[in-house]
């Protein structure tokens, strides 16, 4: 499947702003996601990204986001100089890349882009593909210990994957994006191994791995590490501890984090710095500080005052099951409304069933861009599937279609009571709505 892009733009001049470049780039290639490493290793062959630091890199369908940021929280409580990658972002670009737990400068961001479009010839490059380039560029400029970079889609594909991991996470596989990985975990499983590397530490934090996985890491000669088998966790209320191959961190308090998942990603993030650990030990006081420090906002995020608003940009079957589960967890609240938004390309049906009985009030909204679903669709969508999932205990459904993400959210606010609660979720645009009307950042 293809993505159609906008007009071709000229390239910006000496005194663009960040956001002519980022619409420059954006009309830069034919298709928004174009799977392939021929175009950036090209490119990648001509610009001094080349680094001696360690380099993780994290895959996965789900949890991605939040292993890194436990991974950077860590490195950095144990002084290492650390520069993370991720994607996408939720208000601004800037978000992508982070050094010493600073997000990046325009002028460092825009400085990079120059020397990108100087080096790529007549290459053309996705706007993801262009922009990996430069933050790797800002990355090797700064002389880092450690990157820790996230897979955008996949792995085999994906222009994270120029980079020879020294140690690579793949936290869940799950079916999203079947378009360009699949539609089994069979298939997706194989292609997010792809980021494992021949005799080098491969994490695998899934407790179900697919058989493509286990036999391509068994292939190319991985050092395979797998939950359950390499690792493990175990907890009570108060505390929990984490038991590798031949560490164990005990005594360990919650990781900031909220969810049901949470502990294991942090266990898939402590294997792979064991993993490591001659290269780049950490201290059991380091890894207390960074778990309950690490910050990914829109993840199970829940906002300060009443009602409770929880953020989370769960956008596919497997993160709605987490997102259902970890709402069950919570207190009792008299009524739960939903500010709802998706793209069309995604398990829309799957999604809405997993929330169905946990939801009383939909506000569905369209979403920017030609992917997202209009929020008429969508309501439909609510509505059908939840005609098959609610029972009479359930109670009825309410469901209204709303312009945008920020009236939806007024809406919400004017109707919910102080004991009520709303969550938003269904995109990171969705997420990202709320947080620029609230003026967060």
């Amino acid at each position: 499947m293809s993505v159609a892009q906008s007009p071709k733009l000229s390239a910006p001049g000496s005194d663009a702003k960040l956001q002519d470049w980022l619409q420059y780039l954006e009309s830069l290639h034919p298709k928004a996601i174009e799977m392939g490493l021929d175009r950036i290793q090209s490119v990648a062959a001509k610009l001094p990204i080349q680094s001696s630091a360690v380099k993780f890199v994290v895959a996965g369908t789900n949890g991605k986001g939040s292993t890194c940021a436990m991974l950077e929280a860590i490195l950095l409580a144990s002084g290492w100089r650390v520069g993370m990658y991720t994607s996408p972002h939720l208000i601004n670009f800037n978000e992508r890349a982070r050094i010493n737990g600073e997000t990046v400068s325009d002028i460092d961001l825009i400085q990079a882009f120059e020397t990108v479009q100087a080096n790529r010839g007549n290459v053309s490059l996705t706007y993801f593909e262009f922009t990996t380039l430069a933050i790797f560029l800002l990355f090797a400029k700064q002389s880092l210990d450690v990157w820790v970079l996230e897979v955008g889609l996949g792995g085999r594909l994906d222009a994270v994957n120029i980079v020879d991991a020294d140690c690579a996470i793949v936290t869940s596989v799950d079916l999203d994006h079947q378009d360009w990985l699949g539609d089994t975990r069979e298939s997706i499983g194989w292609e997010k191994a792809h980021v494992f590397r021949a005799g080098r530490p491969a994490i695998c934090a899934d407790p179900q791995p697919p058989q493509t996985l286990l036999d391509y890491a068994s292939e190319i000669g991985a050092d395979l590490w797998l939950f359950g088998r390499d690792f493990n966790y175990a907890g009570d209320r108060q505390q929990w501890g984490f038991a590798g191959r031949s560490a164990r961190r005990n005594a360990l308090a919650y990781p900031a984090l909220r969810g049901a998942n949470q502990l294991l990603n942090a266990s898939g993030a402590l294997a792979a710095l064991e993993s490591l650990r001659d290269r780049i030990p950490v201290t059991q006081q380091a890894v207390r500080q960074g778990l309950i420090q690490a910050a990914l906002p829109g993840r199970f995020q829940i906002l300060p005052g009443q009602p409770v608003v929880i953020l989370d940009v769960a956008h596919n079957p497997h993160a709605a099951a987490v997102l259902e589960k970890n709402l069950g967890n919570m207190g009792f609240h008299p009524y739960t409304y939903a500010v709802f938004g998706m793209m069309a390309d995604k398990d829309i049906d799957s999604v809405i069933g997993h929330l169905a009985r946990r939801i009383d009030r939909w506000y569905c909204v369209s979403l920017p861009g030609q992917r997202a679903m209009p929020g008429n669709q969508l309501a439909e969508k609510v509505r059908e599937v939840c005609s098959k999932h609610r029972t009479a205990e359930d109670g009825p459904v309410d469901i209204e279609v709303s312009g945008t993400v920020a009236q939806a959210y007024d809406a919400v606010c004017q109707k919910a009571t102080p004991d009520d609660r709303i969550v938003v979720f269904g995109s990171f645009l969705t997420v990202a709505g709320v947080l620029d009307h609230l003026g967060r950042r």
